[in-house]
C-alpha cells in the first residue's frame, strides 16, 4: 500500500518505541518522514532504518522554544506537512505521597504544554486535508494506582485534541487521538519504578488486559496510519 505517497509525516519521539514503528510504517507506505527526539544516537539509528530521504531533528518535546525552532527549521527547508503524530511523552508512576512538584511540571510540560504549542507553531505548515494524531493513554480512564500525574496529563491531552478538532476543522485539518493500552516499548522501563518491581508490575498489568499480553508498537502504528489516512476521512475528534 502507498496511502502516503508524496506526503510528509512528522513523528515526534520517532526515534524509539511506538514513534519509530509508526515512522517506519509511514515510510513503508510512501511518505517522506521527519522524526524528532532528544537522543542523537537513537535518532541516527532510526535514520539508518528509515532511509536517506528521512529527516531527523534533535528536539525536546517539553520546551516551547524548541517547538518553535522546529517549525522554523521546517519552514526554512520548504517542508509542508500532511500528517503530525504527537507521540513524544514521558511516563512516571509514583504514589501520591512521593510526588514532587518537579515531577508534575516535567510531565505536563512534555505531555501537554509542549504538544499544544508545537501544534500551534506547525499549523502554518499543514496542507489542507492534513491529519493530526495525538498519543493519549488508556491510563486517562482506568484509575490505575500510582499513575495520577501521568493519567491527568493524558486526560488533558485528550480533551485538548477534542477542542482542537473543532477549532481546526475549518482549515481542513482533522484531529484524533489514539489511547493505547500497555505496549511493550523502551518507555516501559522508564516508569520510575525500581527494576526489581517491573516483573510484578508487568504481570499485574497483563492480567487486566483481555488478551493477557502487552501490545506491540507495530499494532499501535497501524491505528495511527488509519487515523492519518483518507480511510478515516469521516472521523474527527475521536479517541480510539
Amino acid at each position: 500500500m502507498t496511502r502516503f505517497e508524496v506526503k510528509t509525516a512528522l513523528v515526534t519521539g520517532g526515534n524509539s518505541g511506538i514513534g519509530l514503528a509508526t515512522a517506519l510504517a509511514f515510510a513503508h507506505e510512501g511518505a517522506r518522514v521527519v522524526i524528532t527526539g532528544r537522543d542523537q544516537s537513537t535518532l541516527d539509528q532510526a535514520k539508518s532504518r528509515l532511509g536517506a530521504d528521512s529527516i531527523t531533528i534533535r528536539n525536546d518535546a517539553g520546551k516551547i522554544a524548541e517547538g518553535d525552532a522546529l517549525a522554523r527549521t521546517l519552514k526554512q527547508s520548504g517542508i509542508m506537512l500532511d500528517v503530525i503524530f504527537i507521540n513524544a511523552g514521558i511516563t512516571k508512576f509514583a504514589p501520591l505521597e512521593s510526588i514532587q512538584e518537579d515531577m508534575w511540571d516535567n510531565t505536563f510540560n512534555t505531555n501537554v504544554k509542549g504538544p499544544f504549542f508545537l501544534i500551534k507553531a506547525l499549523t502554518m505548515l499543514l496542507n489542507r486535508g492534513s491529519s493530526i494524531v495525538l498519543n493519549g493513554s488508556i491510563n486517562a480512564h482506568i484509575g490505575m494506582p500510582n499513575s495520577s500525574v501521568y493519567a491527568a496529563s493524558k486526560a488533558a491531552l485528550i480533551s485538548m485534541a477534542r477542542t482542537l478538532s473543532s477549532e481546526l476543522l475549518n482549515r481542513g485539518i482533522r484531529v484524533n487521538v489514539i489511547s493505547p493500552g500497555p505496549v511493550q516499548t523502551p518507555l516501559y522501563n522508564r516508569l520510575g519504578l525500581p527494576t526489581e518491581q517491573l516483573p510484578e508490575v508487568a504481570a499485574k498489568i497483563q492480567a487486566q488486559v483481555p488478551l493477557k499480553r502487552f501490545g506491540t508498537p507495530e499494532e499501535i502504528a497501524s491505528a495511527v496510519l488509519y487515523l492519518a489516512s483518507a480511510d478515516s476521512a469521516f472521523i474527527v475528534g475521536t479517541e480510539l
